[in-house]
């Protein structure tokens, strides 16, 4: 008989060391390529710093993804009880709450206002 808590404990785990790597690894490139930006522009090349801001928060935000993904698996594969369900809800409402943030501070406007934006229909013509 197969063990489906079981597995589903291993393959969260797996998720969760994903979600680590990511953000570390992530962070690392990202902040290597600042350093090369500022050595090869000598000093502080403009909108540097907002891109490397910009891109960390990427990495960030798909470590989430992840952290979600693995509590999921945990959660659904065992047993669900009310308390478990619980809290995985609150845990995606938290990781909503800081995407939703990141991509506002990231953007620098809300997610609807960029849509609006973007609208072909929106761009008077020339």
């Amino acid at each position: 008989m197969v063990d489906l808590a079981g597995i589903a404990e291993v393959v969260g785990a797996g998720v969760d060391l994903v979600r680590v790597a990511v953000i570390v690894v992530g962070a690392l490139v990202v902040t290597a390529v600042f350093a090369g930006r500022l050595r090869r522009d000598g000093g502080r090349p403009p909108g540097a710093y907002r891109l490397y801001r910009q891109n960390l928060g990427r990495a960030i935000l798909l470590g989430l993804e992840f952290l979600v993904a693995g509590d999921i698996i945990r959660t659904v594969a065992a047993s669900p009880t009310f308390t478990s369900v619980g809290v995985l809800a609150l845990i995606v409402a938290v990781r909503t709450v800081l995407s939703f943030s990141l991509e506002v501070e990231l953007g620098g406007s809300w997610p609807w206002q960029r849509r609006r934006a973007a609208r072909p229909s929106d761009i008077p013509d020339a």
